[in-house]
């Protein structure tokens, strides 16, 4: 998962469960992002449009892990 913000206790423990990452992109870098991104597949809720959830493929994506499976926060 990709995002720029916390996320709650509850996506916490799923993260941890599910042995799974939280990436945050770097704030006002859309550009050099757009450009690291190969493909996109939209998954689900394609109807939300940005917040449809995608499967993408991407290439030397400049993001920080947030959220590790162990339970760490650099947030915290």
């Amino acid at each position: 998962m990709i995002g720029k913000g916390s996320r709650s206790p509850e996506v916490k423990k799923a993260l941890i469960a599910n042995r799974a990452v939280y990436f945050a992109a770097i704030g006002g870098a859309a550009a050099v992002i757009m450009k690291c991104v190969r493909s996109v597949e939209f998954v689900a809720f394609d109807e939300l449009g940005k917040e449809a959830v995608r499967r993408l493929t991407v290439e030397r994506m400049p993001l920080i892990v947030v959220l590790d499976i162990y339970g760490g926060d650099i947030y915290a």
